[in-house]
């Protein structure tokens, strides 16, 4: 065995999993893993962001884009206590990342050394971030770490994805042993699960009987890219297709099969299908409440009567928020190829009542047409959101990836986006962290080069990350912000409105005491950064802006400034208890 370095170790094991980006923050606690960093720029690159939680964004949007995951690099104390919401945010949506942690060094531990967190346990920051981690590993000598490295990154990928943590003692970086460098972990591991044969001829049974069947897709289809197979296994029997907004793109939705998403802010035609369904093919989808109008029958789902065939790479996801007819865990691709086997043997296709669903949700789709294309075509100053999501889609390239960040211009995206492809649309949709897009836009453009990276942020948002311009220009990334400004965080503005009589406080950004709405020129603090940058308020100037923007292949800033009391029409709805869930505007109540 050679004698190594414990950094030397762990960098090189990095190398040989292909990782090629390590996206971390200096601090005296992991110097030592700079210093094998230094040695290996060739082989794998540090990018260093201003804030350790855009490390950790710009991590998990690198998944959500390659599949291919990639490791952050944080020092002890405040250093790694930045690093929870981006963790977070990943755990939520089944992305995954390497976090390395430092720590304090062996030989100090509980004897509350500079930044140790010791009060309930020796060096316990794996504890902080143990509920938003698959699992935390904490190796305590440089022997103990190729066992270490090979379970952490083995785990990254294997059933649900998601980050991983590897808390490392300060010494052990700077010591040296007799190790080798381990085999992956992930040599020979699958996690490409088949139904059983009884469960999959009962799917198939319930799919190819049902009179209004309907599949519901979410993150797991995603990660599985079991886009082809959904398509086919749709356009075989005919069945219309409802998405998360982490599901968005596995089907084309531009493909008159495809209804967008479902929920309180989704599309008409996807809510009156999951009301009205008969068969429900859930793959890899949570039924979260946004997506399932807080549970409340009748709104976004009837199940039962609706019988739900449920699957999941992790089975406790299944039946979680409904009972099921059947629950499948599996991994989402191999069921298809099973279905859509099982229906070649079988010779079958769509059933007589395929035609009839299909015309009904043909209604149903001209009519919310008829409702919402007016608004598209408004050209007002400020701009209206429909424009803007209309004009964001006509510019972008069919292949480029939206990178939205949480706040009130998602729900407009959501509702009314069509993502053409998989991995396109990336979305912090289950812990809903603000800068997850601000920050995530930069590892999206890391890990797709050649594709228009462009993220649509809000005000509030971006003014809690802004420092993302320097790393732009610091690493020469040309990713491009649009900034929904809206001078408020428009929300919990529109929150307060609907729900609180109006006592708005605390969600308009303001001047002093005055009313006059208040926010940086975005554009000069663009080109303060050396990016370039410009304000507008109408469509014409929008469009051209950001089509200069991607056509630039630089860094860009839009500060975009959007009409504040425009709201997406709700089609469902969302509980907060004990407030009064708000009613949909737009359709009618429901009959079984």
């Amino acid at each position: 065995m050679p004698r190594m370095k414990g950094a030397e170790l762990i960098a090189d094991y990095l190398i040989q999993e292909d990782i090629p980006f390590v996206f971390g923050i200096c601090g005296h606690g992991n110097v030592g893993m700079l210093d094998a960093l230094y040695d290996r720029q060739d082989k794998i690159r540090l990018i260093s962001p201003r804030h350790e939680q855009t490390a950790g964004h710009m991590a998990d949007a690198y998944f959500r884009v390659s599949h291919k995951p990639v490791a952050t690099l944080t020092s002890c104390g405040p250093g790694s206590a930045n690093l929870p919401m981006s963790l977070a945010c990943a755990q939520a949506d089944s992305s995954a990342f390497l976090a390395i942690t430092a720590n304090v060094p062996t030989s100090q531990f509980n004897r509350a050394p500079f930044q140790e967190t010791y009060h309930y346990r020796q060096a316990g920051f794996p504890d902080v971030i143990r509920p938003y981690v698959k699992r935390s590993f904490q190796p305590t000598r440089v022997d103990m770490l190729p066992l270490a490295l090979r379970q952490a990154t083995a785990l990254l990928t294997a059933g649900r994805p998601g980050p991983v943590n590897l808390d490392i003692p300060y010494n052990l970086f700077q010591e040296e042993d007799n190790v080798d460098v381990p085999k992956s972990g992930s040599n020979g591991l699958t996690s490409r699960t088949g139904a059983s044969p009884e469960d999959l001829t009962r799917a198939v049974d319930l799919l190819t009987e049902a009179k209004r069947p309907l599949i519901f897709v979410g993150h797991g289809v995603t990660l599985s890219e079991a886009g082809v197979e959904l398509t086919a296994l749709a356009n075989r029997l005919r069945i219309p297709v409802v998405s998360s907004p982490n599901g968005m793109g596995t089907i084309d939705m531009t493909d008159p099969l495809s209804l967008g998403f479902i929920g309180r802010n989704g599309t008409y035609p996807a809510n009156q299908a999951g009301r009205h369904c008969d068969v429900l093919l859930t793959l890899g989808a949570r039924f979260d409440d946004r997506s399932a109008s807080s549970w409340i029958p009748g709104y976004s789902w009837n199940i039962p009567p609706t019988k739900l065939v449920h699957l999941d790479i992790d089975a406790q996801e299944i039946g979680r928020n409904y009972d099921v007819s059947l629950g499948i865990a599996a991994d989402a691709r191999t069921f298809l190829r099973q279905v859509l086997d099982e229906l070649d043997r079988r010779g079958k296709g769509a059933n007589d009542a395929s035609e009839a669903w299909g015309t009904q949700i043909s209604e149903w789709k001209a009519r919310w047409q008829e409702t919402i294309a007016p608004n598209f075509e408004i050209d007002s100053n400020p701009m209206r959101p429909e424009r803007i999501v209309r004009d964001v889609q006509q510019i972008m390239p069919s292949d480029g990836i939206l990178v939205a960040d949480s706040g009130a211009h998602h729900n407009w995206f959501m509702q009314f986006w069509s993502a053409r492809r998989p991995q396109a649309m990336l979305n912090s949709w289950g812990f809903s962290a603000m800068g997850f897009g601000v920050s995530g836009v930069l590892g999206a453009k890391l890990a797709a080069p050649d594709k228009a990276c462009v993220a649509v942020v809000g005000d509030g948002g971006f003014t809690m990350t802004p420092h993302v311009l320097c790393t732009a220009a610091e690493y020469d990334i040309p990713a491009i912000w649009v900034i929904w400004n809206n001078f408020n965080w428009g929300a919990i503005r529109d929150l307060q409105l609907g729900a609180f009589n109006g006592r708005e406080i605390g969600t308009s950004f303001t001047r002093g005491d005055s009313d006059v709405p208040y926010n940086p020129d975005f554009a000069t603090v663009a080109k303060a950064h050396g990016i370039d940058g410009v304000k507008v308020s109408r469509s014409d100037d929008f469009r051209d802006a950001l089509d200069q923007a991607i056509k630039s292949n630089k860094p860009w800033v839009i500060d975009l400034h959007v009409e504040p009391n425009v709201k997406p029409p709700s089609v469902g709805t969302w509980e907060l208890p004990p407030l009064q869930h708000p009613e949909p505007v737009f359709g009618e109540p429901w009959t079984p």
